[in-house]
C-alpha cells in the first residue's frame, strides 16, 4: 500500500467520521440509531489510528534508507494501547 493510497483511506475515513458526527446529532432522540452511529464512529476512529499509524512507520522507515514497503499495518489493540 502505498503513502499515496493510505492517505486517500485517511481522507474517507476522515469524511465518514465527520459525517457519523453531524448524524450522531440528529439520532439522539432514536437510542437505537444513536448507538449504532457510536459504534460504528468507533471503528472509524480505530481505523484512522491504525492509517496514521501505518503512514507514520512508512514516512519513518523511507527518512532512515529502509525500504517503506516493509511496514505493516500494527493490530487495532497495539494501536489503541500505546504508551503517550
Amino acid at each position: 500500500m502505498s503513502d499515496e493510497s493510505i492517505a486517500a483511506r485517511i481522507e474517507r475515513l476522515v469524511s465518514e467520521e465527520q459525517g457519523l458526527r453531524s448524524r450522531e446529532q440528529r439520532d439522539s432522540p432514536n437510542p437505537k440509531a444513536l448507538e449504532g452511529d457510536r459504534d460504528r464512529l468507533r471503528e472509524v476512529e480505530v481505523e484512522l489510528d491504525r492509517c496514521w499509524d501505518l503512514l507514520r512507520q512508512r514516512r519513518a522507515r523511507e527518512e532512515f534508507g529502509l525500504d517503506p514497503d516493509d511496514a505493516e499495518a500494527r493490530s487495532a489493540d497495539t494501536v489503541e494501547h500505546y504508551e503517550q
